[in-house]
């Protein structure tokens, strides 16, 4: 990551000052009767009785949460007419934030039929109309990160006759653990000259979530651009150990916002009961290339991504674990490997895989701050969908 790219994304993120199904542990248990088809005055609350949860969410007075890239909700409408409404948090009304308000993504059988930047408090968005009753499969997905900013789903509204319900449960389960490549940082612009902005982010335009999609796996994610496990991305020989994966993971996220405007992601703890994922794929390091230039600084690395293991492997006991690195480059690959050497040799975990990504080549072409471009994207995921069949024997 270049060092001029990557100063405009550190500016942009100190001047605003990239998991799992199902809601985390403080969750509010509200439940839903599916079994009616009256309307209430408040409608019907997107929660795991209702919807199938997508990543990392949290239900603050009915209104369900989103910070981290791809979380979301997904369910059957039966009916004639679709209104959803989202919320922002305070980024949304901010008038310095033209380029970092919420990404908000919504699909109708698989088409993306809805795609704008939260630049408000409440939006509503019809998703479906029809003159008579239809079911549909619906999806709202973050498309942006965290940091900057998240967004609220409010109860849905059903007239009488119509209904929500989860979508069936998928055989597999992944955890993706990344950076800004996880994020789909940049996907949508394609001049490397360009720098960080959460309209040009796009989570489903990335290698993981097109992995789940060939994988036909449930997903969660847990990414923030610029992060790593010991030091975010630095332009000089000193690290931003504030801009680290590990001390955030076993939280809902990381943002400069909050939830509501009165509870930030990072302030609370996940619940990892609430999703168990078969595999683990750990894309960390891209960032911490920025600082280790020293054997003592990879050593160091190499040390805190063994207990990094050590706390994915707490959190999800039954899980195959996946480490990989080399879409931007590789440099530290040989100190992941090393420690998952020592991670092995110390615990006798032998569930744990390393492996390398290829690096982007410039026929696949740039996008912003020189981040993979979709056709880069696609590749990685052929790989690690490859890798995750051959190890898992999907």
């Amino acid at each position: 990551m270049r060092a001029k790219k990557w100063a405009a994304l550190i500016i942009s993120a100190a001047l605003t000052v990239s998991v799992l199904t199902g809601c985390g542990g403080t969750v509010n248990s509200s439940e839903v009767n599916m079994n009616s088809n009256i309307e209430t005055s408040d409608g019907v609350p997107l929660t795991s009785d209702s919807v199938k949860l997508i990543g990392r969410t949290y239900l603050d007075n009915d209104t369900l949460w989103m910070a981290l890239s791809g979380a979301g909700a997904e369910f059957v409408y039966t009916g004639r007419k679709l209104d959803i409404t989202v919320v922002g948090d305070n980024a949304a009304t901010a008038p310095s934030n033209d380029t970092n308000y919420a990404r908000v993504g919504v699909y109708v059988d698989g088409v993306r039929v809805i795609d704008d930047m939260l630049n408000a408090e409440e939006k509503t968005y019809t998703a479906f109309e029809s003159d008579e009753a239809k079911s549909v499969t619906v999806q709202i997905i973050k498309l942006s990160e965290c940091a900057m900013s998240t967004f609220g789903v409010k109860p849905i509204h059903i007239a009488d006759g119509e209904s929500i319900a989860p979508t069936a449960a998928k055989a597999h389960k992944i955890e993706f653990i990344g950076d800004s490549i996880t994020c789909g940082y940049g996907v949508d612009d394609e001049d490397e000259n360009h720098h960080f902005s959460t309209a040009t982010e796009d989570v489903t335009k990335a290698y993981a979530y097109k992995t789940a999609q060939k994988l036909d796996a449930e997903y969660s994610m847990f990414s923030v651009s610029g992060y790593g496990i010991i030091s975010g991305y630095t332009d000089n020989e000193n690290p931003k150990p504030d801009q680290t994966i590990p001390q955030y993971y076993e939280s809902l996220g990381f943002s400069y916002q909050k939830f509501a405007g009165t509870t930030s992601p990072q302030k609370l703890d996940w619940d990892f009961n609430n999703y168990q994922p078969d595999a683990v794929v750990i894309n960390l390091g891209t960032n911490d290339d920025s600082y280790c230039k020293t054997d003592e600084t990879k050593a160091e690395f190499q040390t805190a991504y063994v207990e990094f293991i050590k706390t994915v492997r707490k959190n999800n006991p039954d899980a195959t674990i996946f480490c990989t690195l080399g879409i931007m480059g590789g440099n530290v690959a040989k100190n992941i490997k090393l420690a998952v050497d020592d991670y092995t040799a110390e615990t006798g975990d032998t569930n744990v895989v390393m492996f390398k990504l290829n690096q982007q080549v410039s026929s696949d072409g740039l996008a912003a701050d020189w981040h993979p471009t979709e056709r880069t994207h696609e590749k990685a995921s052929d790989k690690v969908a490859e890798k995750i069949r051959e190890v898992m024997g999907w």
